[in-house]
């Protein structure tokens, strides 16, 4: 069992578009990058893309954060990620697995792999998947490649060995790091940490329960307990 962040070994990124949330996120220690994309963007109301990607270039300070390319046409998908790469030397460009017609996208990867762009394959949920691109990362270019763990969880299927079988897939590609990505819980960290991914990336609010790391149970029993007894009297709720 983990008794404290210390004994991490796995490299936390946060997830997320809030830039006051990121902001918070950026100053921890323990978290080493950032990711976000087009969904959560949305959520945050967001209306400028480059607008938003420069000041949250400004909030991390150096540390990586993937920023995804949002056409379905893989040229255009190429021409994104460049003017994504521009802002800053700390920029990974997500680029997703297929595009929405399930084309592959391993020419964009080849191509901005080309121009010396770091590349971060997103919304990957099975290595077959990655075998299919394999040959279009440059070795000397580092990358990451995202998969999405929890969303094989929701489909009742463990996906500790997907990852593993990813991290075999790209043992000849030293420089591309693998993401457990939409974690469900805390737990999933020990989970991407033992399966021996190198990064996992998490929204705020499974990141701020890092606080419950080897909490006492009782404690925490009667911690609920009152929440309820709360919660119950600020409704002014009544049987009888």
């Amino acid at each position: 069992m983990v008794e404290s962040l210390d004994e991490l070994q796995i490299k936390l990124f946060a997830d997320g578009a809030n830039l006051n949330e990121m902001k918070t996120m950026s100053n921890l220690r323990h978290i080493s990058g950032l990711t976000t994309n087009p969904t959560l963007m949305n959520k945050a109301g967001i209306t400028n893309y480059v607008d938003f990607a420069k000041e949250a270039l400004e909030i991390v300070e150096g540390k990586p954060i993937s920023f995804e390319v949002f056409s379905d046409e893989l040229s255009e998908m190429c021409q994104q990620g460049l003017i994504l790469n521009s802002l800053g030397e700390n920029v990974y460009v997500k680029v997703p697995i297929t595009n929405s017609f399930g084309i592959y996208t391993h020419e964009v990867i080849a191509e901005l792999n080309k121009n010396g762009v770091k590349v971060n394959v997103t919304a990957v949920m099975h290595p077959l998947q990655v075998i299919k691109v394999l040959d279009s990362f440059d070795v000397a270019i580092p990358g990451y490649v995202s998969i999405f763990a929890g969303r094989i969880a929701d489909t009742m299927r463990d996906p500790i060995p997907f990852v593993k079988e990813t991290l075999k897939v790209l043992a000849d590609h030293p420089k591309i790091e693998v993401i457990w990505a939409s974690p469900r819980e805390v737990l999933n960290i020990v989970q991407a940490q033992d399966s021996g991914c190198h990064i996992i990336t998490a929204t705020a609010d499974i990141l701020k329960k890092l606080s419950f790391i080897n909490y006492d149970l009782e404690k925490f029993s009667l911690d609920t307990v009152k929440m309820f007894l709360n919660d119950a009297h600020k409704s002014g709720f009544s049987i009888s």
